[in-house]
């Protein structure tokens, strides 16, 4: 969904399908983090504009810095980043991330968040999640490029159960 209008129709075809709303299903069907991020990200009515505010990219890839490094103690300004600002403004966010953080990009981050002893369940979401919107087929294609391995066998091979249907439904691939 790449528009504030795509993400209310699909809303709506949701209710109309599923005679409940999506929020309430991501609600009971989720925990944690996760949970709130996802309610977050299908309530929000984000700006599709291409206006960037590069100070506030900046300061937001610290606050993003600090979470994937597990230095935050709470998560809701990171849930409030990854779910109301545009796409324009998040990949603000990800390139001063990747300027400030020594060419560290969300693709490396996504690389060793699969590759940990344990996969990092925390770090593999906000990546999956927060680029789905707008360019996780791209990410997929520089993943193999670097890795020799599609990023769906590679989470496919490091998930299981749910969460592994979900993370390759996001990718939009079934199960491998």
């Amino acid at each position: 969904m790449r528009f504030p209008e795509d993400l209310l129709a699909a809303r709506r075809a949701y209710r109309s399908l599923y005679k409940r709303s999506l929020e309430e299903d991501l609600a009971s069907r989720t925990i944690g983090d996760i949970r709130r991020l996802l309610v977050a990200m299908a309530s929000a009515y984000k700006y599709d504009g291409e206006e960037i505010d590069e100070m506030l990219a900046q300061s937001e890839a610290g606050i993003l810095h600090d979470e994937i490094l597990g230095k935050a103690v709470e998560h809701e300004e990171t849930i409030t980043v990854l779910s109301t600002r545009s796409n324009m403004q998040l990949s603000a966010i990800f390139n001063r991330y990747k300027d400030i953080y020594g060419g560290r990009s969300i693709t490396k981050v996504l690389r060793n968040s699969i590759n940990t002893v344990g996969t990092d369940e925390d770090a593999l979401n906000r990546v999956i999640v927060t680029r789905a919107e707008k360019d996780l087929k791209k990410i997929s294609e520089l993943y193999l490029k670097r890795n020799d391995v599609s990023l769906d066998q590679a989470i496919a091979k490091e998930t299981s159960g749910d969460y592994k249907s979900f993370l390759l439904a996001l990718l939009g691939h079934g199960e491998t």
